[in-house]
């Protein structure tokens, strides 16, 4: 029997370090993209099917991630993609500013491993059905 096709997550987020412990971390459950700003993020959403999205809010570049969460919640084709925002600024208004921007849930750096993928699997499975085990 084949295992089934792990649901892809894209991770975007501009800290190498950040990148390489999501990785590692997320692979067991996630097939794992990562891209770095809103240049590579829009040629992985070409690329791949993408199931979710973990998003951090800050990004260097032109585009943050609450500017590529805005694009996606206007564009058709991913109006409905789950996106879990991340970022280590803890302030209401930056809440407020992902919420308003689409997110689905909105998580502050630093986060424990447990409550990150429990967050990212139950995202998932409300906004696509898509079941981890």
């Amino acid at each position: 029997m084949s295992e089934a096709r792990k649901p892809t997550l894209l991770i975007v987020e501009d800290d190498y370090e950040n990148q390489k412990f999501l990785q590692l971390f997320l692979k067991r459950k996630f097939e794992v993209e990562v891209c770095d700003s809103a240049e590579t993020f829009y040629e992985k959403m070409k690329e791949k099917k993408i199931d979710i999205i973990l998003m951090d809010i800050s990004l260097r570049g032109k585009k943050d991630g609450l500017q590529l969460t805005k694009e996606l919640r206007e564009s058709e084709e991913y109006k409905n993609m789950p996106i879990v925002g991340l970022s280590a600024h803890v302030f209401q208004r930056d809440k407020d500013n992902a919420y308003n921007a689409g997110v689905d849930i909105f998580l502050t750096k630093p986060i424990q491993n447990s409550v990150l993928m429990e967050t990212l699997v139950k995202t998932l499975e409300k906004k696509t059905g898509i079941k981890i085990e």
